[in-house]
């Protein structure tokens, strides 16, 4: 299974909330022993605070190191863990165009239009036996696609405007499903001439999942990227 973590959901989620926990406490001694002026016992909750912030930056970084890049062929799926169970990207299309809509309400590329069709599946395979049918609102998604000289597209948005208009763009990657649930979603890319190679990338757009160990958004970790 292609995921968008090397180390369990849950941990690096508890790791996160842990770690945070901890450094709330030490900021509330730091204030305290700063208040009564206990000079001595203040440099010893700012070296305790610092070493664990140390051992939570290294441990970050060894998951980073360790990850591998991954490039998925078409119909392959990319799994994203909801803590309790697994949504699953894939490509279905990927056409290209000069232009996207009729007229009057039509589109035209500077370049070259290309329509990517994502399916998004809650795999219902993945939850937890007491989770039921309730209805799963994933996170914010960044949908991007890059090139072979790291030039980075987002989609288009004059393209994105006609193809909502003219309902071809299918669900919003946020809408809410329920387990075995799928939908579909079309983004448009303006590319240049000279794009080639290029590779899909869908992301968590929270900035928190920076922080998470484990998670493909923290520094220096691989991607799971889809080939075009």
């Amino acid at each position: 299974m292609f995921t968008n973590t090397n180390l369990a959901a849950p941990i690096g989620a508890l790791a996160l909330l842990g770690t945070g926990f901890l450094l709330m406490m030490f900021a509330l001694a730091f204030v305290y022993t700063l208040a009564k002026r206990k000079f001595r016992a203040n440099k010893l909750v700012f070296a305790g605070a610092a070493v664990i912030v140390s051992l939570y930056l290294v441990v970050l970084l060894l998951f980073s190191f360790t990850s591998r890049e991954q490039a998925l062929a078409r119909g392959q799926e990319k799994h994203f863990c909801e803590l309790d169970c697994h949504l699953a990207y894939s490509i279905l299309d990927v056409t290209d165009s000069k232009t996207i809509g009729a007229p009057p309400s039509q589109a035209t590329a500077a370049g070259t239009f290309r329509t990517v069709t994502i399916k998004t599946r809650f795999d219902e395979g993945t939850i937890s036996p007491n989770r039921g049918n309730a209805l799963l609102y994933p996170n914010s998604r960044v949908v991007t696609l890059v090139d072979d000289q790291g030039r980075k597209y987002l989609p288009a948005a004059e393209a994105q405007r006609v193809l909502e208009a003219s309902k071809l763009s299918g669900s919003p990657l946020n809408t809410p499903l329920r387990p075995s649930e799928s939908y579909t979603t079309t983004f448009a890319f303006d590319l240049p001439a000279d794009a080639h190679n290029l590779t899909l990338t869908i992301n968590e757009g929270e900035w928190l999942t920076h922080f998470v160990i484990g998670h493909e958004n923290s520094p220096l970790h691989k991607q799971t990227k889809f080939q075009l």
